[in-house]
């Protein structure tokens, strides 16, 4: 008896009728019932929001930003959910009338914006006054659990593009803001600048005016000191009047007399200047006589020796010898030193005369001014007393007014220790108002002064600094193909599971024949496999074109589906034929620990610890990964393993019931007679 005689037995036993026939088709159609129409039901679940009613209450009063602008964002975040026509929303005019309507189930959810929604949003304008805007929601985990994960989301959302919306309006404000700060700092800079100038000026007036304290404070030590000298002198003016007066009064006693003796002494000198007059022309007279005497003799002699010559009693040359010696004669020493003598006396007689003449005048001067003198001698007399009671005040005063000139002096001194200190502070502040310009000016270009362009880009990124650049390697099409994977696998599961109610996972017909262990087994095993691939190409078929999943690689799809259905098969054969009835049990335990280890809606690392090594072992947590591989468009390279090792669970299921065949070889009592069948 050949292998495939073997499973050919079976089969014409399971279409022997028509109640086999029709339990064959049902057998077929049970992967459809946990794997298409469960798809079907959820194949996108998310398009079909809109049919779910949700209430939303929008109380927004709006507000009016610092700017003057309208901000109405509540009303703008209803109407954008309305209009998207996400959910079937509901206009409520209250929050009781809303959550009264999640409570009873005719709306899914409810959301609320009070009326300080977009006064709250703006409140941040207002440091003291900032306060979070708050959107309330309502669910009902009784409505539905995952509703609620939904309305997160949504919510989510919400509150992402409200606060990209109020973030870009801020940033808007802070670059604005920068702008100003800008611009200001550039108004500071110049003010700086002139004040960095005002600075140097002042710095350059200063040491001016510390010259000039310095020269003030020498001129008022040297005042001082003058004045000194000057209280000195005023003392001694104040003696010197004093004696002045007392002089004066001496004298104005002696001299009262004085008006009659000069004029006793002009009346002599007028009488001495006439008599030295007189004897001024008698003198000045014989001088002339003497003069005209000597012209004429000469005269005489020269007339008588031209008179001798002509009588030729002389010669013409003796006439010239005796003029020669006349000549000498008249210019000897002794005729010149009377002729000189003569002069002198006659000059000194006449300076005589007219000094007398002089001291004449003089004297009756004298005595026509005497009187006058004396009344001046009086004046001054008085004029000497009165100097000399001033004196004594002025050395009073120059006394006080020295006091003065030291505290001036004094005074001097601190000024120019004021004028010091202040030259060092102008320096400093001349050096520190330039540290100001240039820092201001540093601090300028540090703060941004962004265009309109530029301004309105960084506040975009301000309110939305991160953008995700999701890359997906591979990606389902929709919530349904994301959980065709698990559901596709696990329907193949049940449906192998299923095979072994109406199945004999090895015939006694077979067992009692003398064919060997393994064709028993692979016999048995065969129709198992022939049904479980058509179930599987059954459910590819209804999936792939009657919901309209579109696997990436769709023949290697449907082979490793046609690969898990042999390795099921396999195994579930194996157990039911080495274990009987219980088999039926392990069989179902496999597959609920398969069904929370495999991934197929979490990923299988967020279960307990104990379920990864479930997941490890058994085979349908590796299928489901294939799939998705083979689906999605995903790296291939762990398909190998994935194939491999279903070729090994289908080894070990035909071995198991290899080891069952050679077991049931021999029959008992509990052969005949099991405890329990199912």
């Amino acid at each position: 008896m050949t292998v495939f005689r073997l499973a050919l037995s079976e089969l014409k036993r399971m279409t022997g009728g028509i109640l086999p026939k029709l339990t064959i088709v049902a057998l077929v159609m049970v992967p459809l019932l946990y794997g298409a129409v469960y798809l079907y039901a959820n194949w996108d679940p998310y398009a079909h929001l809109n049919q779910l009613k949700a209430a939303i209450v929008m109380q927004d009063e709006g507000t009016v930003t610092k700017d003057g602008k309208d901000l109405k964002v509540g009303e703008q975040v209803a109407r954008n959910l309305i209009d998207a026509k996400m959910f079937n929303w509901q206009e409520v005019s209250s929050p009781a009338a809303a959550n009264a309507g999640v409570d009873s189930g005719d709306y899914a959810f409810a959301l609320m914006i009070p009326k300080d929604f977009s006064a709250n949003l703006a409140s941040p304008e207002n440091f003291d006054a900032a306060t979070q805007a708050i959107m309330s929601v309502t669910t009902n985990d009784a409505n539905n659990y995952l509703l609620t994960s939904i309305v997160d989301k949504l919510t989510t959302s919400v509150h992402a593009s409200v606060a990209q919306q109020v973030g870009e309006q801020t940033a808007n404000a802070l670059l604005s803001g920068y702008g100003t700060i800008h611009a200001q700092l550039v108004q500071a800079v110049a003010g700086a600048t002139q004040l960095s100038n005002g600075a140097a000026t002042l710095n350059t007036g200063v040491g001016t005016l510390q010259s000039g304290t310095a020269e003030l404070s020498r001129g008022a030590d040297a005042l001082a000191a003058g004045q000194v000298q000057l209280a000195a002198g005023a003392e001694q003016l104040s003696s010197g009047a004093a004696a002045l007066n007392s002089g004066l009064d001496q004298l104005q006693t002696q001299t009262a007399k004085l008006p009659a003796d000069t004029a006793t002494l002009s009346s002599g000198a007028a009488a001495v200047a006439a008599g030295n007059a007189a004897l001024n022309t008698k003198v000045q007279g014989a001088i002339g006589t003497a003069d005209e005497l000597d012209t004429a003799a000469t005269a005489a002699i020269n007339g008588k020796l031209d008179q001798l010559v002509s009588g030729g009693t002389i010669t013409a040359a003796q006439a010239t010898q005796i003029r020669t010696s006349l000549a000498s004669a008249t210019t000897s020493p002794a005729v010149t030193a009377v002729k000189d003598k003569l002069a002198t006396d006659a000059a000194d007689i006449q300076k005589l005369a007219d000094g007398s003449r002089a001291v004449a005048d003089g004297a009756a001067k004298l005595s026509a001014a005497t009187p006058a003198l004396a009344s001046a001698i009086g004046q001054a007399h008085s004029g000497a007393a009165q100097l000399s009671s001033g004196a004594t005040t002025l050395a009073d005063g120059e006394n006080s007014t020295l006091e003065g000139a030291n505290q001036l002096a004094a005074g001097a001194k601190k000024v120019n220790s004021g004028a010091t200190e202040l030259k060092t502070g102008s320096t400093k502040l001349a050096s520190g108002a330039k540290e100001l310009a240039t820092q201001l000016d540093k601090g300028a270009g540090a703060v941004p002064n962004p265009s309109s362009k530029d301004q309105a880009n960084a506040a975009g990124v301000i309110a939305n600094p991160i953008e995700v650049n999701s890359i997906s390697q591979a990606k389902a099409a929709n919530y349904g193909s994301g959980l065709a994977p698990f559901f596709l696998v696990l329907a193949l599961w049940i449906g192998a599971f299923m095979l072994v109610q109406a199945m004999r996972p090895l015939t006694k017909r077979a067992l009692a024949s003398n064919a060997p262990s393994w064709k028993i087994a692979v016999g048995g095993w065969l129709p198992f496999a022939t049904v479980s691939v058509v179930q599987a190409a059954l459910l590819y078929s209804v999936v792939v074109f009657g919901l309209g999943l579109s696997p990436s690689h769709p023949w290697l799809t449907l082979g490793l589906l046609a690969l898990a259905s042999l390795a099921f098969t396999a195994l579930i054969q194996g157990i039911v034929a080495l274990l009987g009835t219980p088999g039926k049990f392990v069989v179902l335990l496999l597959l609920v620990l398969q069904l929370v280890s495999s991934g197929g809606t979490f990923p299988w690392q967020t279960t307990p610890q104990p379920l990864h090594l479930v997941h490890q072992i058994m085979p349908m947590g590796h299928v489901v990964d294939g799939m998705r591989h083979l689906i999605y468009g995903a790296d291939l390279t762990p398909l190998l393993p994935i194939v491999l090792g279903l070729a090994g669970y289908t080894l070990l299921g035909l071995g198991l019931a290899w080891l069952a065949s050679f077991k049931s070889k021999t029959w008992t009592l509990k052969t005949l007679m099991p405890e329990i069948e199912v």
